[in-house]
């Protein structure tokens, strides 16, 4: 999860709990935050980027289940193509890639997951040319998400999903949503290991339908 927008004390871990999972939490109050919920207890966590000074974004949690290491981000928006807060958001993916260049072998287990706020190719946007160098879509973006990239992940819905049209974020406005005007911006991303693996990957839209949805769709992916 991504999002979250509490501190650790705030985090529902009873809730989770009485329902069979263990969660890991990174908060922040108002802003940010990840968290991981598992069957199984996470080891070795880590929060946020070993490079981060204290005080900053939380907006990174890794951690180990059944021998898998899951890095949950979420990269920040940008705001607005050219803003401070762009600058900032291609920063932080640099840093990302060194995150993974530093510290992991390609050949382990690895799931790099979560809300990446950039859609990938055309086929990932509802209106390439309505959104052709907007944030989320601009080509700098698409450089520095591919950067990560080619470090050693796939994308697990390409594994399975060519077609266009199949987003995971539609703004609540102009009944974007009920009109499928959305863009592909959560990601599952594996290394080679878990590519044999991998069986399914899927957006699941229904909880969009739901009152009060949030605007993001849930990624699934399935594993042998």
């Amino acid at each position: 999860m991504q999002e979250t927008k509490c501190t650790d004390d705030k985090f529902p871990f009873d809730e989770f709990s009485r329902i069979g999972y263990c969660a890991s939490v990174f908060g922040q109050q108002s802003y940010n935050g990840v968290a991981i919920v598992a069957r199984a207890e996470c080891v070795e966590v880590q929060r946020g980027n070993y490079e981060d000074q204290e005080g900053a974004h939380a907006r990174l949690l890794a951690g180990t289940f059944a021998g898998v290491r899951i890095v949950n981000v979420y990269i920040p928006n940008g705001q607005a193509v050219g803003s401070e807060k762009f600058e900032f958001k291609l920063d932080w993916m640099k840093r990302l890639r060194g995150f993974f260049d530093n510290n992991y072998q390609t050949g382990t287990p690895v799931i790099l997951c979560g809300d990446f706020n950039v859609a990938p190719e055309d086929r990932d946007v509802h209106n390439p040319q309505l959104w052709q160098e907007r944030i989320m879509c601009s080509q700098a973006e698409r450089v520095a998400l591919d950067e990560i990239k080619r470090w050693g992940f796939t994308d697990a819905f390409r594994l399975h999903h060519e077609e266009g049209g199949q987003f995971s974020w539609w703004d609540y406005r102009a009944g974007a949503f009920r009109r499928n005007l959305g863009l592909r911006i959560d990601h599952m991303w594996v290394t080679k290991s878990l590519v044999a693996r991998s069986q399914n990957t899927w957006i699941d839209i229904e909880p969009r339908t739901w009152e009060r949805p949030s605007d993001h769709a849930p990624v699934v992916a399935e594993f042998e």
